[in-house]
């Protein structure tokens, strides 16, 4: 199966460290989401560093589940990015990466569909347009964190 992707970028007028400590809130990630509810460290894990585990919460409709995700890449204020799995099953990569521009923070937001074709097969039920949805949800992620920032 070929990999789906997108990418989509928002400027934000905050400082980095306030877009790094959004991004890595797993409890609070489910107020930018339309999908999303939270997350947790697993132990010995509590915060983002490279090979941490955390469970993410999501749900569509009346369908609730939970992934496994592992951190790929931890670099403060730069990138945070994890894989997702479900019962070992690869999921997606998900990627968040800061770029200082002047008084204000280039936030890009990135997801590759890692699953493979008998499981986005067997998942599309849930979200049959998975790469439609995911564009609309970046979207509505880096806005929302726009907003929350704004306020913050």
């Amino acid at each position: 199966m070929a990999k789906s992707s997108v990418r989509d970028s928002i400027r934000i007028s905050a400082p980095v460290s306030v877009i790094w400590d959004a991004v890595c809130d797993l409890p609070g990630m489910g107020r930018f989401s339309l999908e999303n509810t939270g997350g947790q460290w697993m132990a010995p894990h509590d915060r983002p560093k490279v090979g941490a585990r955390f469970k993410g919460t999501n749900r569509h409709g009346k369908s609730s589940w939970t992934t496994t995700a592992t951190v790929t890449h931890c670099e403060e204020n730069k990138r945070f990015e994890f894989t997702v799995t479900y019962f070992a099953i690869p999921i997606s990569t998900w990627s968040y990466e800061m770029e200082s521009d002047g008084d204000a923070v280039i936030l890009t937001e990135s997801w590759t569909d890692q699953r493979p074709a008998w499981f986005a097969f067997i998942s599309s039920p849930i979200r049959a347009d998975r790469t439609g949805f995911t564009k609309t949800s970046i979207r509505h992620t880096l806005e929302a964190i726009d907003t929350w920032a704004r306020g913050h």
